[in-house]
């Protein structure tokens, strides 16, 4: 295989793992922002912008999650150990790194230029979140006996109950069952 095929192969691979890639490089869309990378809090690479090679933005998902520990671990620096930590901006001589909570054990990082408007870019990226977290979250699974997936069960069956609640604590409830 020459260079253009497996650089064409591993295009496709990265596409199918980099689902969220275009709503990081919509946010991009800002003057003055260079990449964005989705972490997850362990640094691993959810997804990328397309200006930022796979290989350069796992290690910068690396480097962000211990960013962002550090950042957590100085809580108590702003009066209180229990402060939640929302957000870091670090600033370079060529610009500024901005760091955010994206939701459950995620993070959101983008680079910008010094001359980028740093109260929108903030602004955007809890934008950005808010829109991230709708698609990380998954739809419910359709029932086994539910062929249109609609998630609706037959009414002439109930469903079996497997004990697991899909990280609910709370019990099913459908029109059939009370509140």
């Amino acid at each position: 295989m020459n260079r253009a095929q497996n650089k064409g192969l591993n295009g496709a691979m990265d596409d199918a793992r980099n689902r969220l890639g275009w709503m990081l490089d919509d946010a991009l869309r800002m003057p003055e922002t260079r990449y964005a990378v989705l972490l997850s809090a362990d640094g691993l690479l959810m997804a990328h912008s397309e200006r930022i090679g796979r290989d350069d933005a796992e290690r910068q998902a690396a480097g962000m999650a211990g960013l962002q520990s550090l950042a957590r671990a100085t809580a108590e620096f702003c009066g209180d150990p229990g402060t939640t930590w929302r957000q870091t901006v670090n600033e370079f001589d060529d610009g500024y790194v901005f760091l955010v909570a994206a939701g459950p054990g995620a993070y959101l990082a983008v680079s910008a230029t010094q001359d980028v408007d740093m109260e929108t870019v903030s602004f955007r990226l809890h934008e950005l979140v808010q829109r991230l977290g709708k698609e990380m979250t998954s739809p419910p699974r359709p029932a086994p006996d539910d062929p249109g997936g609609r998630g609706e069960s037959s009414p002439h069956k109930e469903p079996a109950d497997t004990g697991e609640r899909g990280g609910s604590s709370s019990p099913r409830k459908g029109p059939d069952r009370p509140a």
